[in-house]
């Protein structure tokens, strides 16, 4: 469970712009101190997308100060469409910060596995590891290639591949956490993505026998684990909700298959 209750606030936007042009991806930040204060790398806010949708839309937490949080998004539909038409000064309805975040150990080395709008949830753990970090990502194309400085301005080295190959390299991230966790010194490894994308990836994990830690990405209700729209089957045949019994897990927790 997580460790405190959520906050209800008007959190003001403050910044609402494109993170990369000819692309629907998005960060916004918002000025929420009673919510910010509290946020640990991988939790959750939950955002009322305007009077007319009446569920909550989850993001996690792309960083946070004393003061401010953000989010980045991608306009996928009415409730992210909303979010892109907000401008600077407007309120919005925030809960969170919700659910169970990553475990942050010192002094080890941390290989960073993402994929799609889940490479957002690794950014705060990249500023806690610092040069300890290795960040392993993936894209359909070339043209969707984001945020690789904000990782490198932590000092975490990141190497990025394509389905395509319009990189300069075609293939999946998986064979790039191969090629890392081959080449050694890695303590834990995190992920968070697309669910097959991270199932496969847990196979070359397990295989090494290295502590991972997943980021679920589920379609969520109420956001505070009433509804059990978002649950998640575990090896023990039970279903966990990922709002708050999550979004983070022990990998080997999950039934992946």
């Amino acid at each position: 469970m997580a460790d405190r209750e959520n906050f209800m606030s008007n959190a003001e936007i403050t910044a609402n712009d494109l993170i990369l042009e000819n692309t629907t991806l998005f960060k916004m930040v918002l000025y929420a101190p009673k919510i910010a204060k509290f946020v640990r790398p991988g939790q959750l806010v939950h955002i009322k997308c305007g009077e007319s949708l009446t569920l909550r839309r989850p993001f996690s937490i792309a960083g946070a100060d004393s003061e401010t949080l953000r989010v980045c998004y991608d306009v996928r539909g009415k409730g992210t469409k909303w979010m892109a038409e907000q401008k600077p000064g407007t309120k919005i309805s925030v809960l969170g910060p919700s659910g169970n975040g990553y475990t942050i150990y010192e002094n080890k080395k941390a290989l960073l596995v993402g994929g799609g709008t889940g490479i957002y949830s690794l950014l705060s753990l990249a500023a806690k590891y610092k040069e300890n970090a290795v960040v392993t990502m993936g894209f359909r194309n070339a043209g969707l290639i984001n945020s690789v400085a904000d990782f490198e301005s932590f000092g975490s080295r990141v190497s990025v591949i394509t389905d395509d190959g319009s990189s300069g390299r075609k293939g999946f991230v998986t064979e790039l956490v191969r090629e890392e966790i081959e080449r050694g010194g890695y303590d834990i490894v995190y992920m968070c993505g697309p669910t097959p994308m991270m199932a496969n990836a847990i196979k070359i994990v397990n295989n090494f026998n290295l502590d991972c830690e997943v980021s679920m990405e589920e379609r969520m209700g109420c956001g505070v684990g009433a509804c059990q729209a978002c649950v998640c089957k575990t090896m023990l045949g039970d279903y966990k909700r990922v709002c708050i019994d999550g979004p983070v897990f022990n990998a080997k927790e999950i039934m992946w298959q």
